[in-house]
């Protein structure tokens, strides 16, 4: 594609006279534009965004920018209005000098995704130059003698304008004695001479002055003039003639000075002085002065300074040739600069994406970089390597321009740093390298659990700890970085022995130390366990689990418990020994436990005190109490044992139980003995007193309690009398279960009964239940036969029902008796013991 525009406006100087074409093109990625140089600072190049088809917004998100380079000093993209605007004055003859075709290019990179446009903006030429002349003047020296035809080589004018702009005709004035001729060597090279076409007399005009002047072709042409002076003697009739008009030499860059480069040669066909030739370099550039040198007496060119390629490729040199007479020949002499692998390449950082994120996809681009090698050919031509064993390759993109990529996934908990070594290496001999380090860092991703150093931990705790104490401190380590490494614990829901775990225990989330509710009893609650989840911060935030199992660990804290011999109050249960018994009789058993565990709960039973330590043991492990030798008459018959049960925890503790023991053959002897005490008969009176004085209170509730039922009895017996011996008429009671037989019985509908009959009075008579029929009360002679035999069978019921009661009285009665004597017989029992 190519657009064609006409500037509205260009430079003042030549905005009459001239109209630029401006083309561009876009393909594979480039772009071309042509502009007038010196165009000033902001005018527009091009609108990038037209022409490639892009939308601005695209620009301004892909960040498009120049990509650093010696020619972006002369353009500034416009990203609001995606246009190329000349952003420094461009001088065509400063920047290409000579050269027809001027251009220089520039990068565009987008980014998100990365694209590169290359841009070649053309430099067209305006007629901004004169020509002008080496020197104000040239003198020229003629003999008289000279014939006609004779030439004269003339100074060219320079232009440095190119194509039409330069140099196109030379006038010279007057034209009395010589005419002005214009020529061309075999290169295309043009140069002037002034032939004589009419001898010259010195007798007559011994100086002559012409002006000779040089026109180019622009619009309108500008020229410039050079005033020729012509002296005019005898003698030398014959001028220098080089061997060839031009001369052709190569040489390498960097060469040292005094380098031989080419010679040059002319002959005169002149004798002796006027044929002597001398040789000088004429109408050189600025740049081309310092940089040869010719010797006037041999011709040979040597090299005086420094020689560039990347600056000037070739050198056009004039040689001059001059006898004494004045005569002379003029060649051209180029010499053309051979490239030497002398610059390294130079590596620049164009996009550079850090840090990078540890998930990016193989294929991600992390930065790219302009590579580029000053020199020529092979030597210009730059591969690039990563050096070492790294997840990032380099790729070749377009022109000079190299993209690093990721190979593989990165991994920051391996790696979370790379310093990446980029080497440039041209393809020159010997090669020329430079490196340029990337120091990558790689983000972090929350890709890891929290990883408790255990699945699971026993810990141990003594019981009747403090609240609050701290148990244990779980860790979990977070292989990942910053907020995705930082960890805090909970407890996970669950329940111990039906409780929630959070109300035995806390977890500090911070540090993961596990905290005591309330203190433990090791006799309630032996060992629990809780999950512990470890939570890191990422998003979404990752986790892993840990098993605390908790062991409450046995104190010496509970001190035996005697299960026999029951004590109650002040008195104990007496234990008989009868006289006769033989050694090892036993005679009780003292059983104790102990709820603690362990050597905690280990009992040992001994007698603290006894009234005979002789006749009774206690059996240190079973507590079995048993005589060790037989029973004597002089033994009292009361004996009272204390015996000690003690614990073997650290330290111990203990309990004591008293155990009375008769030394008796039978209990009236026992009676007869403590009713010979007199030092209990206080004690005695007040428990005689009590104990009548209990019969006393049970005798009278009991005979009220007989009473009130009597008179119940008889009331109710007289009210049902007077209820059937009256004239009221019988209502019927219907049971539910027989409203409606329904013709299904043994008996008529008519004639379905019910017999009720209880303990109850009221429920001891005979209900006749009539049919379920509205007629119910419609009873025919066989029905009333029914109710007369019925009131005289209620009859007979009531009064054998009087009779049962009578008899359950008598009953109540003798257990009543019964009851007084049992409970004689224990209260004295008690009392007996207790004395």
């Amino acid at each position: 594609m190519s657009i064609r525009k006409i500037p509205t406006s260009v430079n003042g100087k030549v905005r009459l006279w001239i109209a630029f074409l401006w083309f561009c093109y876009v393909a594979h990625g480039q772009m071309r534009y042509s502009i007038p140089e010196e165009m000033v600072k902001g005018s527009v190049i091009g609108n990038v965004a037209a022409d490639l088809g892009i939308d601005v917004k695209r620009l301004k998100s892909g960040r498009a920018r120049i990509a650093a380079g010696d020619s972006s000093r002369y353009v500034e993209l416009n990203t609001d209005k995606g246009i190329l605007v000349v952003n420094e004055r461009i001088d065509r003859e400063t920047m290409c000098k000579k050269m027809t075709l001027c251009s220089f290019s520039i990068e565009i990179i987008l980014e998100n995704p990365i694209q590169l446009i290359e841009v070649e903006i053309e430099i067209l030429d305006i007629n901004d130059h004169a020509p002008t002349f080496p020197n104000d003047e040239i003198n020229i020296e003629i003999s008289e003698s000279a014939l006609h035809g004779a030439r004269f080589m003339l100074d060219s004018a320079y232009d440095p304008d190119v194509g039409i702009n330069t140099i196109q005709s030379y006038s010279l004035k007057p034209t009395d004695n010589f005419v002005l001729k214009q020529e061309t060597r075999s290169d295309g090279t043009r140069y002037i001479e002034m032939m004589l076409q009419s001898p010259v007399d010195r007798e007559k005009q011994e100086d002559l002055s012409l002006t000779l002047t040089a026109i180019d072709g622009g619009h309108p042409p500008r020229s410039g003039a050079v005033k020729i002076n012509v002296k005019v003697f005898d003698v030398n009739d014959n001028a220098p003639v080089f061997t060839k008009k031009l001369y052709r030499a190569t040489v390498l860059e960097n060469s040292i000075k005094g380098t031989l480069v080419t010679t040059v040669s002319a002959s005169d066909l002149d004798k002796g002085v006027n044929g002597e030739v001398t040789y000088a370099f004429r109408q050189m550039s600025e740049t081309e002065r310092g940089v040869f040198e010719i010797d006037e007496k041999s011709g040979n060119i040597y090299v005086r300074g420094s020689i560039d390629f990347e600056k000037d490729k070739r050198y056009e040199i004039n040689v001059d040739a001059r006898d004494h007479g004045g005569f002379t020949d003029s060649c051209a002499v180029i010499i053309d600069i051979t490239d030497v692998n002398d610059n390294i390449p130079i590596i620049t950082l164009t996009s550079f994406t850090n840090p990078v994120s540890e998930d990016a996809l193989p294929g991600t681009t992390i930065a790219v970089i302009n590579v580029k090698d000053l020199d020529s050919g092979e030597n210009g031509q730059v591969n690039c390597i990563i050096s070492g064993d790294s997840p990032f390759a380099i790729k070749w993109s377009i022109k000079n321009y190299f993209t690093v990529q990721t190979i593989k996934m990165l991994n920051r908990e391996t790696d979370s740093e790379f310093n990446v070594t980029i080497t440039a290496t041209d393809e020159g001999s010997p090669p020329l390298s430079s490196n340029k380090t990337l120091h990558i860092r790689v983000s972090d991703v929350n890709d890891n659990a929290p990883v408790f150093e255990r699945p699971s931990y026993d810990v141990r705790l003594i019981e009747n700890n403090t609240p609050g104490v701290s148990i244990f401190t779980v860790k979990a380590n977070d292989a990942d970085c910053c907020q995705n490494a930082r960890v805090s614990y909970l407890l996970e829901d669950s329940e111990v022995n039906g409780v929630p775990a959070s109300s035995l225990v806390s977890v500090n989330a911070e540090s993961g130390v596990i905290h005591a509710v309330h203190s433990f009893d090791y006799e309630k609650l032996r060992e629990f366990q809780v999950k512990v989840r470890a939570q890191d911060a990422g998003s979404p935030p990752l986790s892993g689990n840990a098993t605390v199992r908790i062991i409450i660990q046995d104190q010496n804290d509970n001190a035996p418990q005697i299960l026999y011999p029951i004590q109650t109050g002040g008195s104990l249960v007496a234990e008989m020994v009868p006289r006769s018994a033989d050694v090892g009789y036993l005679v009780t058993k003292v059983v104790a436990v102990d709820v603690d565990s362990g050597q905690n709960a280990w009992l040992s039973y001994k007698l603290q005190k006894a009234i005979d330590r002789a006749l009774f043991e206690v059996g240190s492990q079973t507590g079995e109490i048993r005589t060790i030798r037989p029973v004597s008459d002089k033994d009292a018959m009361k004996q009272r044992l204390t015996v000690i049960v003690e614990d073997n925890g650290q330290p111990s503790r203990s309990a004591t139980v008293n155990v009375n023991v008769m030394v008796a053959d039978s209990f009236p002897e026992v009676l007869s003995e403590f009713s010979d005490n007199t030092h209990d008969k206080d004690y005695n009176d007040n428990l005689t007193f009590y104990l009548v004085l209990a019969l006393a209170v049970v005798s009278f509730l009991f005979i009220l309690s007989l009473v009130v039922i009597i008179s119940l009895k008889i009331y109710r017996w007289r009210q049902s009398r007077i209820f059937y011996q009256s004239n009221l008429p019988v209502i019927p009671y219907y049971p539910t279960l027989y409203s409606d037989a329904g013709g299904t019985g043994t008996l008529p509908h008519a004639y379905n009964y019910e017999v009720c009959m209880t303990t109850d009075s009221r429920k001891s008579d005979f209900k006749l239940v009539g049919p379920s029929s509205q007629n119910a009360f419609i009873m025919d002679p066989s029905y009333a036969e029914t109710m007369a035999l019925g009131k005289d069978e209620k009859t007979l019921l009531a009064v054998s029902d009087i009779v049962s009661r009578q008899i359950l009285i008598v009953h109540y009665i003798i257990f009543f008796f019964l009851l007084l004597f049992r409970i004689s017989r224990i209260v004295c029992v008690f009392h007996v013991c207790h004395v």
